[in-house]
């Protein structure tokens, strides 16, 4: 091995093939190789996080559309059904002034009653919200029965086939409007329950769906009686 005199010491001079620098290459080897696999590793780690984030995001966005359109075909259900009300009502209320100037023509004196029937439908036609048209209605319904009393007191009346008529196409309005009416309270239900429960009321409340009102009497327990009476001739 070649000699090299430094400062009066001896130092021998490394070769290639030096057992030192081969050791030290092996050793510069392993380091770099270690560093190379962390740095994979750290690139990994954070390949999946945004992957985990991305997936995360996705699965939110799916369940909000989800309840989204859920909460949108209940409303509309809701607001359908209570279009066919709506029809039915129109339609009784321009059954009642025949109704009225068929009672006129047998019992004029009770222009009081009959005036009053007039002035409640015109506020039930003005009544838009159910919880105004079930108002409306229930002041509607009372002043017909006070009517039905009066007519039972005219033969006559009873036994004219207008008035029959009249009476015939009224029971099927009132059966008609107490069907819609019962369909749309469910509908109603349904919807205002999933604008409450977790998780649906989270998506209900970004988005502002409101609750809507149900068309019912003042207590909901009391069954609705029917507004047309059975008479007898």
């Amino acid at each position: 091995m070649p000699l090299q005199i430094f400062s009066g010491e001896i130092t021998p001079i490394l070769g290639i093939g030096s057992p030192v620098i081969t050791e030290g290459l092996r050793r510069g080897d392993i380091v770099g190789l270690t560093g190379g696999h962390e740095g994979n590793t750290e690139g990994k780690k954070m390949d999946v996080k945004m992957i985990a984030g991305i997936a995360g995001l996705a699965v939110f966005t799916i369940v909000v559309i989800i309840f989204y359109n859920r909460l949108v075909r209940k409303r509309y259900a809701a607001l359908q059904s209570w279009s066919d009300i709506d029809v039915h009502l129109k339609k009784r209320y321009e059954l009642l002034p025949n109704l009225v100037e068929t009672v006129k023509a047998y019992a004029s004196h009770e222009s009081t009653t009959l005036t009053n029937v007039i002035e409640r439908r015109a506020m039930a036609m003005k009544a838009t919200t159910p919880g105004e048209k079930a108002k409306a209605e229930r002041m509607l319904a009372e002043i017909l029965q006070v009517l039905f009393g009066v007519v039972e007191a005219y033969p006559a009346l009873r036994a004219d086939k207008h008035f029959q008529q009249l009476m015939t196409q009224m029971r099927e309005l009132e059966d008609n409007i107490e069907y819609a009416r019962r369909y749309y309270n469910a509908m109603v239900r349904d919807y205002n329950i999933m604008t409450e429960v977790f998780p649906s009321n989270i998506v209900a409340s970004a988005f502002s769906f409101a609750p809507q009102e149900f068309f019912e009497l003042d207590a909901p327990d009391i069954e609705r009686k029917p507004v047309v009476a059975q008479f007898t001739s």
